[in-house]
């Protein structure tokens, strides 16, 4: 059974709504400490006061892309504040439709600064060693399947996962001397406030089981990001009940 202590502090972007929101929920369930990063404080402090243990949940109001370059400080200044990580679950992102038709420099560069810059700076801040509790530290990335295998109309978006999956397969190599482990988790749609009746009725003929779960896919991160999956890294886990 998959169990944390108090002392194991882990990073969650994106914590305020969706996959991150469900990622520090079920950490905090289990026992550890989270420090929940967000753009938005209402919807921070609603996931808190879900929280079993909410004095074990510290919140941070930011937005990962103002100051891309700046966020290995941004970690380090996390640390000195709470202690040095266990671990870091980036749910952070954002999805657009975007034929090849319609990309224009200005939202390509947007779409990657979420879904790619932000995640690699921020990795780059969490695998300082003065940051992290070294060996057996972990790190998992939100992707998805358009990374691997998508529809028409995501160049911007599919290109930006699949930059994401390539990077943290290098990155997993590179650190694993050092005993951090660093993952992908690529889902395909799953049931959040972000899924609009067109999509669900498009997902739901789709999938043989139906749309994805928060949970299914907050079980597999907290998996990797415990002991349970010590010898687990640089790998991309799809979750897409099968479509592929």
């Amino acid at each position: 059974m998959i169990s944390f202590a108090a002392e194991q502090r882990f990073i969650v972007t994106g914590a305020s709504s969706g996959i991150g929101r469900g990622v520090a929920l079920l950490l905090n369930e289990l026992g550890a400490t989270v420090i929940g990063i967000g753009r938005n404080e209402e919807r921070l402090q609603a996931m808190k006061e879900k929280a079993r243990f909410p004095e074990n949940v510290f919140l941070e109001q930011k937005d990962l892309v103002e100051d891309i370059a700046g966020l290995p400080s941004y970690v380090k200044q996390l640390r000195e504040k709470y202690g040095k990580f266990q671990g870091m679950a980036y749910c952070a992102g954002v999805g657009e439709l975007q034929p090849l038709r319609a990309v224009d420099l200005p939202a390509i560069h947007s779409l990657f600064d979420v879904n790619y810059f932000a995640p690699v700076f921020m990795a780059k801040g969490f695998a300082d060693k003065r940051n992290n509790n070294g060996n057996r530290s972990a790190m998992v990335f939100i992707a998805s399947s358009a990374g691997v295998h998508c529809d028409p109309g995501m160049t911007s978006y599919a290109g930006s996962k699949g930059a994401l999956i390539a990077t943290m397969r290098s990155v997993a190599r590179e650190l694993a001397p050092a005993g951090l482990r660093v993952n992908c988790v690529s889902p395909t749609v799953i049931e959040t406030e972000m899924v609009d009746d067109i999509t669900r009725s498009y997902a739901e003929g789709k999938y043989p089981f139906g749309l994805g779960k928060v949970s299914d896919v907050a079980n597999v991160v907290v998996f990797l990001l415990s002991e349970q999956s010590k010898w687990i890294t640089a790998q991309n886990y799809i979750i897409d009940c099968g479509a592929i």
